[in-house]
């Protein structure tokens, strides 16, 4: 009997325990999934191979987007890029590259709300949200050709240009150490909680995969304890136009972007996506522009 009230013991004070951590991963996951920094990674960022201007964007709940919209030199409609970065990245180190990453390109490079100087708080719908908008605003600059208007995102930012991708007429797509959803990582992590039940920013690209029309470009750090290469292999095995997957060698999920061998492949392959013959794709329905506030 005294062992029966003791096992009994133990299973209740496990199962409050449990239940506290199930309580704790679900009242900290913007936490967990977000990591905003406000610091510039570069102090003054200026492309060397574009006009640059810092930029202000009002969503279209009023939150103000910060960020940089990079420009060729030649006037003329030009292909353009819409980047999205990773969960601890703050993009000003896209402008001062931009000039070996996305030459001849238009380039927006925006923070998310609550990094950098963005005003606002990070979640998986106002993500996505901001850049359907981003990708609307920059394909109506005049200097813009917008048929020719690619997303790249990088980490937590693929699972974003995924989903802009699946909703805009996205030209090409380079995706930077993807995975095939944040739910797939937690569980991973949290193996003994019942995650599904409590995260809500799920970023579940593998779903929205077999429906994306744009050729996609993956790349892959050669070591990666955050996204393990049978996350991105989920992924990549739903893509139908996948285009090239390829592993960065000397490369970690943290310094993948910043090698030149990955900055000259992503060149290479939106240069040459940029310039080979293509049917227009059909127009895309632009629900809103957000207004320059200040450059």
């Amino acid at each position: 009997m005294n062992n029966s009230k003791k096992l009994a013991g133990v299973a209740g004070a496990l199962s409050v325990l449990w239940l506290g951590m199930t309580a704790a991963i679900a009242a900290s996951q913007r936490r967990l999934v977000f990591n905003p920094t406000n610091k510039r990674e570069v102090a003054n960022p200026r492309s060397s191979g574009h006009r640059t201007r810092p930029i202000v964007l009002r969503a279209t709940d009023g939150t103000k987007l910060s960020g940089w919209l990079m420009t060729p030199q030649v006037p003329a409609p030009h292909p353009a890029v819409v980047y999205f970065g990773g969960r601890s990245e703050e993009v000003s180190w896209v402008v001062r590259d931009a000039g070996k990453l996305f030459p001849g390109m238009a380039v927006l490079a925006v923070n998310y709300r609550g990094y950098g100087a963005s005003q606002g708080d990070p979640a998986e719908n106002h993500m996505v949200e901001d850049g359907r908008l981003l990708f609307d605003w920059l394909a109506e600059r005049h200097h813009v050709d917008p048929s020719k208007v690619a997303v790249v995102g990088r980490s937590l930012g693929s699972g974003v240009a995924v989903q802009v991708a699946l909703e805009r007429p996205v030209h090409s797509l380079v995706l930077i150490t993807p995975y095939d959803s944040i739910l797939s990582l937690a569980k991973r992590k949290f193996r003994a909680m019942p995650i599904e039940y409590v995260l809500q920013h799920r970023f579940e690209s593998v779903k929205y995969a077999p429906s994306l029309k744009a050729p996609t470009y993956v790349l892959r750090a050669a070591t990666d304890d955050v996204v393990p290469h049978s996350h991105t292999d989920a992924l990549v095995s739903k893509l139908v136009r996948l285009h090239r997957d390829e592993t960065v060698p000397d490369s970690d999920h943290m310094n993948i972007p910043y090698l030149a061998t990955t900055q000259a492949r992503i060149a290479e392959f939106l240069v040459s996506q940029f310039s080979a013959p293509r049917p227009a794709p059909m127009p895309a329905t632009v629900l809103a522009t957000p207004d320059i506030l200040a450059d």
